[in-house]
């Protein structure tokens, strides 16, 4: 384990730089410096933040650009969303409907508290998650909605591994001064959780990191809990180090374990 920790510590060095920004969805956090806007855009940006990444980046320069017109904070609390055509394509199965069910929620939120980091603090990370969840659906008539996973096993089904969520965590939570944002300070990026998806968890695995077979909330557990022995600080740093190896290929990770 050793050396796959120094491998890992590498990596995450090699990965985490500015030019990363640029073609991530983390690039529209960034483009903002109105603490409001900064945190809708990176629940926005990361509940998109599925499929090809150059889709995902012109699904959200229409959302920030073309609809919020570069203020999200100002186009949520204006009430401006309620006019949208539901069946509007944003991003893949994200409609118009889903982006309204959000804005709804966001601008119940931002009347009762001053920052979404309030629904986080306090609070182990999956129960924050799950304040959320719930807060956006209490505005929604008590309905939740699929493009936030549910971090707690209902019915037969697992826990998700919220993996989205958990990015946009890492975003908010870690001030590393490079790509990660930093902007809340309430919750330690110690407490952080993997943002896990499946080529994480195939790099994890072939690295022998991870043994559980499912992608869920237990898988997650798992991993952070390994990370966290080779950083108990800033586990999710080898976000990068696993999302960099895995973008380069199964000989990459080959090359590594041999």
């Amino acid at each position: 384990m050793e050396r796959i920790k120094a491998v890992l510590d590498a990596k995450a060095e090699l990965y985490n730089r500015k030019d990363f920004i640029v073609n991530d969805p983390i690039s529209f956090p960034h483009s903002f410096s109105k603490e409001e806007d900064i945190e809708i855009s990176a629940l926005l940006a990361s509940v998109i933040a599925w499929g090809n990444r150059k889709m995902i980046l012109r699904s959200g320069n229409k959302m920030f650009c073309d609809i919020m017109h570069g203020a999200p904070y100002e186009y949520v609390m204006s009430g401006e969303w309620k006019a949208l055509a539901d069946d509007i394509n944003i991003h893949r199965t994200f409609f118009a409907r889903d982006f309204k069910y959000i804005c709804r929620g966001l601008e119940q939120v931002y009347r009762e508290h001053s920052s979404m980091e309030e629904l986080f603090a306090g609070h182990d990370v999956w129960d924050g998650i799950e304040n959320l969840r719930n807060r956006l659906a209490l505005a929604n008539e008590g309905v939740s909605t699929k493009h936030i996973s549910n971090p707690v096993a209902k019915k037969g089904k697992p826990a998700s591994a919220c993996k989205r969520i958990h990015m946009m965590l890492r975003w908010l939570c870690r001030n590393d001064g490079v790509v990660d944002i930093g902007l809340w300070n309430r919750i330690s990026p110690s407490q952080l959780m993997i943002p896990l998806d499946v080529h994480v968890a195939r790099t994890a695995r072939k690295l022998g990191l991870l043994s559980r077979k499912q992608n869920d909330r237990r898988t997650v557990e798992e991993l952070t809990a390994v990370l966290r022995k080779f950083s108990p600080e800033d586990p999710v740093k080898y976000d990068f180090a696993l999302f960099g190896i895995g973008e380069a290929g199964d000989d990459a990770i080959d090359d590594l374990i041999k």
